[in-house]
């Protein structure tokens, strides 16, 4: 496998070499949302595959699907305060997101300032525009997003702002892997690692899978021929029992991440134990500000108490499920008919990047 210290072989001679394989049945899972759709676009998942008898599974991977319900209707109620003078900002797929009661567009619709931005420093402009308002971004993502808000809090605080804070939902990638690996129903055979992440985090994080679960796993890019070399890689891994983490991205992925990233969001955040949608509490799996940044956490300034999810209350709804890999979407009974993009049920089928909306907008019913 020492294609993954250089430049990898075309794709066709990697399917080749993935076709002389042994034939044996494999469970691998994809962790990042990006590569869910890159997956059905090269349509990998229904071709090479199922060819091999080998599944691909999505995990996880998506922000705005494993963002906390309760989250989202405790900041649609903080929007929608009176008479306090509130803009809460944040990214635009998790506008549509339902929570239990409500989303962020429903509390527009009732006159709430909630506004999508591209950027976490637009905040800055915004509070520095806006001094009679309070802003309040509503953070979520993996640890790709982290830095961004991280910069933004340290210039804040250099501005001597009064009128921003963040609320804080962020999620990390390595307590979720360990969830799903000791996961008995799953029986996962290795994981397809996310890049975008790993350009933060690098490589080390993952080195548990293989040491403690006897799992392999390789980051990956974003091409189909980069995923095609990670499946390559599993399934020679799987073969020969020898599970161990590639960096099969090394013009992206440096060994040790994004040193300056890493040191800004542990500057600025510090783990706490965080709520998935659809999946639970994880120990130590999310972020809270800490105690230097108090005058820019929402929570503080505005008495919220920290959310504990309620799993029940999703009714007919399986992205929990579906998250977990436990099923494909199309097994939830609510998938092409009650629940659908322009009529999501659930967070699933509401991000670009979650699989029920992928399994939708590619054509895979069954």
């Amino acid at each position: 496998m020492s294609e993954a210290q250089g430049k990898h072989p075309g794709a066709a001679a990697v399917i080749e070499r993935i076709r002389a394989l042994p034939l044996q049945p494999a469970k691998f899972m994809e962790v990042c949302g990006t590569h869910t759709v890159a997956i059905f676009r090269a349509g990998i998942r229904n071709t090479l595959l199922a060819e091999r008898k080998a599944e691909l599974v999505s995990g996880p991977g998506c922000p705005v699907c494993v963002t906390a319900a309760a989250e989202i209707d405790d900041v649609a109620k903080l929007a929608l305060r009176e008479p306090e003078r509130i803009t809460v900002t944040t990214y635009g797929d998790l506008l549509r997101s339902k929570g239990h009661e409500t989303s962020l567009a429903e509390a527009r619709a009732k006159g709430a300032d909630i506004r999508v931005v591209l950027s976490p420093n637009e905040n800055i402009v915004l509070a520095q525009q806006h001094p009679d308002r309070e802003i309040v971004f509503f953070g979520i993502g993996f640890e790709t997003t982290q830095p961004g808000l991280a910069h933004t809090l340290l210039e804040a605080e250099r501005l001597k702002l009064t009128n921003f804070t963040a609320y804080v939902s962020h999620k990390l990638v390595a307590p979720v892997l360990d969830v799903l690996a000791k996961d008995p129903r799953l029986k996962l055979d290795g994981f397809v690692l996310p890049g975008h992440v790993s350009t933060i985090i690098g490589e080390e994080p993952y080195e548990f899978l293989a040491r403690d679960h006897g799992l392999p796993g390789v980051i990956a890019g974003f091409k189909a021929l980069d995923i095609i070399v990670a499946l390559y890689y599993l399934l020679v891994m799987r073969e020969k029992d020898e599970p161990r983490i590639v960096n099969a991205y090394k013009s992206v992925v440096h060994a040790d991440g994004n040193v300056r990233a890493r040191e800004m969001i542990s500057e600025v955040f510090k783990p706490a134990d965080a709520h998935w949608r659809g999946i639970g509490a994880i120990p130590l799996s999310g972020h809270v500000l800490r105690e230097r940044f108090a005058a820019f956490n929402a929570h503080l300034r505005f008495e919220l108490e920290r959310v504990i999810e309620d799993e029940s209350g999703f009714g007919a709804c399986r992205c929990g499920d579906v998250l977990l890999g436990l099923i494909v979407p199309p097994e939830c009974g609510l998938f092409g008919t009650r629940c659908t993009p322009e009529e999501p049920v659930g967070a699933c089928m509401v991000s670009s990047e979650g699989a029920c909306a992928n399994y939708f907008r590619f054509g895979q019913r069954r």
